[in-house]
């Protein structure tokens, strides 16, 4: 593999040139140690080895070539969303920012591996000493190698590595070709395709509900590539965020030009919430606070770190305030494309009223995070960290999701919960990180946002902070700060803030759908994080009917009550 001069990274010391992917993993010792390699079955393509929480993880960076033009980069480097001019540039924004290499796994590259001697100039030597054996023509086109012997496995889909020679002599129909293509599918055409796709869709590789192994991302091939759906294949199932924006807009826009041409009075009576659905952990009829169910979400939340819950969050999130998921025939009843439109609307009493249920619940089932806990001291500081990591999770530049984060926020500056000085003494002994966190971002950052003073652009905010608005339409006095004029301004802020928060509708679509691209839900923590399964947990099959206004108030008191009885006043 031959590298020019200009190509900066050369002379980085992360990096280690053409290293085989066995090399690299017998480097990495500690969590946090990375390097970058050239990897060996896509050329030209670079790869971000790092290990984390035991395990080796291998992330391709994506190399995109520009037209050449005066002042501007030859190629851009990206591993998710964001592109930069190098890929120098690149390693340095992640590591020194501490940013997960994939939203997905959670990663963190923080101490690089040093090489040592020059930088070899083939892969030859390494892919003959580590490359399966080859003996089929469609070996080049698995995105992972498979175990030889594996079970199920025919001996002819073993993967062809960087330095074998060319062996699809023979054309091979478009027809037997898997969904997922690797970057050797130029090899199948006669002709390069005339322009790219006009959104990179990049998708991780399926695994059977835990982190993945190899996680170099893998260029989605486009609709016309992809298997007929009547053939044998099974298909990856695309899931309905995952839709190209900029194709559903185009659709949309030719199907409503016949509903342009007369008026329909908009209905108030609709609902993004997803069909009550029976679940596993819950049964036909439920008690409050069943102690069979709050363990078994205890170990179904401990086995998914934050950044994965935070995901999880911001899709119930985006489906529940109607930033995805509008289908045409929510958009004819309520004449708007979007729930931050209609929230807005005097029709959107009832998203409204969903939306303040929604916060609530998950507040107070957070807040029960904590004051549930009647183990050991230990045991409430740890779950006081976990939803200050959560929140630093959701946070602006990371998942976006700012309802959620005033959910988590506003569980932990309930009175109930601020008033365990012990609890919080220890928080700040044993983890002075997140205790920091709070007191220095999260709570200054919260208070900005309710003043309508934080971040509430489309991108680095991928869902805006609809519970101040939400508030004062439904006639519910928002909290006051200072004197008149000022509870005035904030009023009028408030009232700003929604105006261009429904003007800004179409890009936090846009974006939400990109953020949540490739992204797989785990079943049992998606239906666990629902409006629906929430109130049942907190009030029981027979109580969840009850009016809001009173559920609250008395579960309320609950929290008083197990507050009082983990640190008494005369303590």
């Amino acid at each position: 593999m031959q590298l020019s001069q200009d190509e900066d990274f050369v002379r980085q010391p992360w990096y280690h040139g053409p290293l085989s992917r066995q090399k690299a993993e017998s480097l990495l010792q500690r969590d946090g140690d990375f390097l970058v390699r050239a990897s060996g079955s896509h050329r030209g393509q670079h790869v971000i080895s790092c290990r984390w929480r035991g395990s080796a993880l291998h992330f391709e960076v994506l190399r995109v070539l520009l037209r050449p033009r005066p002042g501007r980069p030859a190629a851009l480097f990206q591993l998710e969303d964001e592109r930069f001019a190098s890929l120098p540039e690149l390693v340095r924004s992640y590591v020194s920012g501490q940013r997960p290499l994939s939203q997905a796994t959670g990663a963190v590259a923080s101490r690089s591996v040093i090489r040592h001697g020059p930088i070899g100039r083939s892969l030859s030597e390494d892919t003959l000493l580590d490359s399966p054996a080859l003996e089929g023509p469609l070996s080049c086109l698995l995105p992972v190698p498979p175990t030889p012997g594996a079970a199920g496995m025919p001996p002819s889909l073993s993967q062809r590595t960087g330095s074998d020679p060319m062996l699809l002599q023979v054309p091979t129909p478009l027809e037997t070709l898997d969904g997922s293509l690797m970057a050797s599918d130029g090899q199948l055409h006669t002709t390069p395709p005339t322009k790219p796709l006009r959104v990179p869709s990049l998708v991780l590789p399926k695994t059977s509900g835990h982190s993945p192994i190899y996680c170099e991302l893998v260029p989605r091939v486009p609709v016309t590539q992809r298997t007929p759906p009547d053939h044998s294949h099974s298909q990856p199932q695309t899931q309905w965020w995952e839709v190209a924006v900029e194709e559903e807009e185009d659709k949309e826009e030719g199907e409503d030009k016949e509903e342009d041409r007369y008026f329909a009075r908009p209905q108030g009576d609709i609902t993004f919430c997803p069909p009550e659905e029976s679940c596993d952990l819950l049964g036909p009829q439920n008690r409050p606070l069943d102690p069979q169910v709050l363990k078994k979400l205890r170990e179904l939340f401990l086995q998914h770190h934050a950044e994965s819950t935070a995901l999880h969050l911001l899709l119930l999130d985006c489906q529940a305030t109607g930033v995805l998921g509008v289908s045409k025939a929510h958009r004819g009843p309520i004449r708007v494309t979007s729930g931050l439109e209609l929230l807005t609307l005097p029709h959107g009493h009832r998203l409204r009223v969903e939306i303040l249920e929604r916060y609530e619940a998950l507040s107070l089932a957070a807040a029960l995070a904590v004051l549930g806990c009647t183990g050991s001291l230990e045991e409430r500081s740890a779950a006081l960290r976990g939803l200050v990591e959560l929140a630093l999770a959701l946070r602006p530049g990371a998942a976006g999701d700012l309802p959620g984060l005033a959910a988590v926020m506003n569980a932990l500056l309930l009175p109930q919960v601020s008033r365990l000085e012990r609890t919080w003494r220890h928080l700040r002994r044993c983890h002075t990180e997140a205790a920091l966190a709070f007191e220095q971002e999260l709570k200054p950052l919260m208070r900005a946002l309710d003043e309508g003073e934080g971040p509430a652009e489309p991108g680095e905010v991928v869902l805006p902070h609809v519970a101040p608005v939400v508030r004062l339409l439904e006639g519910e006095e928002l909290p006051s700060r200072g004197p008149l004029d000022e509870s005035c301004e904030r009023l009028l802020w408030t009232l700003q803030g929604a105006r261009q928060m429904a003007w800004d509708a179409p890009q936090f679509r846009e974006v939400a759908a990109r953020r949540l691209r490739g992204f797989h839900p785990h079943p049992e923590l998606s239906a666990a994080l629902s409006t629906h399964f929430v109130r049942r947990l907190l009030w029981g099959s027979q109580g969840a009917g009850a009016p809001r206004a009173s559920r609250v108030q008395k579960f309320h008191h609950v929290l008083s009550v197990l507050s009082q009885r983990l640190e008494p006043d005369d303590c």
